[in-house]
């Protein structure tokens, strides 16, 4: 059985209200009632999780900057060597 299904709010309203051919403001506050609905199954995190996920994030692109830097440093040494420098 679906999650949706099993707690019946506005999900499953809105499959009926969607059979009913809704206006255009009635698709509008639909829209916007489910919106509320998601936002009220947002989970803040705790400050130990905000750090430990903002130095996850840190660490990552680090190591794509990394990444890029070599493989950018690579592809220029091979272009130099492969191509010269012009009137030398």
């Amino acid at each position: 059985m679906d999650q949706d299904e099993v707690r019946g709010d506005v999900v499953a309203g809105s499959y009926a209200l969607r059979d009913t051919k809704l206006g255009f403001f009635g698709r509008i506050a639909l829209f916007f009632r489910q919106v509320i609905s998601e936002l009220r199954k947002v989970v803040t995190p705790t400050r130990k999780e905000l750090i430990k996920f903002t130095l996850v994030v840190l660490v990552f692109v680090l190591i794509v900057m990394g990444l890029v830097y070599g493989l950018d440093t690579i592809f220029g040494y091979a272009t130099h060597f492969v191509f010269g420098v012009p009137g030398s």
